[in-house]
């Protein structure tokens, strides 16, 4: 069974900076993209970033420029680095894999961007 681990959420001033790290275990699985959602308060989730084995790299527009996408295949993780976050930014933030068996989730991490 292969999980996502997300870390490194928390409570951030707007204008500061926050990493957030997701890593594979279990399974070693290949993942054809790895990416990063998130779910404001009351609201759907939404895509916020992805990046696919090649290397192509999507960001959705409210985060474009701010944030960046990275992955280390050899460690099977992928990082989101959060510059300049801002009220809106607030939300929990889920991992997402697409492995040959299907999309993998992982539980979330709480970002809470202060004023």
């Amino acid at each position: 069974q292969v999980q996502l681990v997300e870390s490194g959420g928390g409570l951030v001033q707007a204008g500061e900076s926050l990493k957030l790290s997701c890593a594979a275990s279990g399974r070693p699985l290949s993942f054809t993209a790895m990416a990063w959602y998130r779910r404001p308060p009351g609201k759907q989730r939404e895509f916020v970033a992805g990046i696919i084995s090649g290397g192509n790299i999507k960001y959705a527009d409210s985060v474009k420029g701010r944030f960046t996408i990275s992955r280390d295949i050899r460690k099977n993780t992928v990082y989101l680095q959060m510059n300049s976050p801002i009220l809106e930014d607030t939300a929990v933030y889920y991992c997402n894999a697409k492995s040959p068996y299907g999309d993998i989730w992982g539980q979330g991490t709480q970002v809470t961007v202060s004023s």
